[in-house]
């Protein structure tokens, strides 16, 4: 290993904090996670022959390929770039926070691909923000379209509850806890 490499990772192994490409993807997809969920919220909402509603489809999906982009890429660089260690932690704690981080990660992959299979299913287009479609690898059939409907209901509850989760311990670990665990994906504080 180059020292030039070791370097940089001391700091971060001293501070406990994810590199910064780990905490812009990290926020970047809880924008656009909120993002698809307002969208969908509205695409429920709207009456099917309202003229809006093929934009706001198209929007959903678009985010959510995205998600489904960004969701590889962060496990890409979390393969390359482990997580830093969690010292402070209960060994349970440590645990609970790496099977709620793999459940997130299966549900946004899980997402993603359901409503893939439901538009192939149904042998909709996939317009990525109107710039191109992407290719419909499936037969349009009634069952391609069920078994990603069910598992993007079910994909949407485990969603909620996941994202439940994190918050609810990122608050606890701010609030009670104040042990710094929210710094760990926060950029570093300089003196000014």
């Amino acid at each position: 290993m180059s020292t030039d490499v070791m370097t940089a990772a001391a700091p971060r192994a001293a501070t406990g904090r994810y590199t910064t490409p780990a905490q812009w993807l990290h926020w970047v997809s809880a924008a656009l996670m909120l993002a698809v969920l307002v969208l969908a919220w509205v695409m429920e909402s709207l009456p099917n022959g309202d003229a809006s509603r093929a934009t706001v489809v198209m929007l959903h999906k678009s985010v959510g390929l995205t998600i489904l982009g960004l969701t590889a890429v962060r496990l890409v660089w979390r393969a390359i770039h482990p997580p830093p260690p969690t010292a402070r932690w209960a060994a349970w704690e440590s645990m609970a926070a790496t099977a709620s981080h793999w459940l997130l990660y299966l549900v946004l992959l899980a997402m993603p691909l359901s409503g893939y299979l439901m538009s192939a299913g149904r042998g909709r287009a996939i317009p990525y923000f109107g710039l191109f479609e992407v290719p419909l690898l499936t037969p349009a059939t009634d069952a391609i379209w069920r078994i990603g409907s069910t598992v993007h209901w079910a994909g949407q509850w485990a969603l909620y509850a996941l994202v439940a989760l994190h918050i609810a311990a990122a608050v606890w670990h701010v609030a009670v806890r104040r042990d710094g665990t929210l710094d760990r994906m926060l950029p570093e504080q300089t003196g000014g």
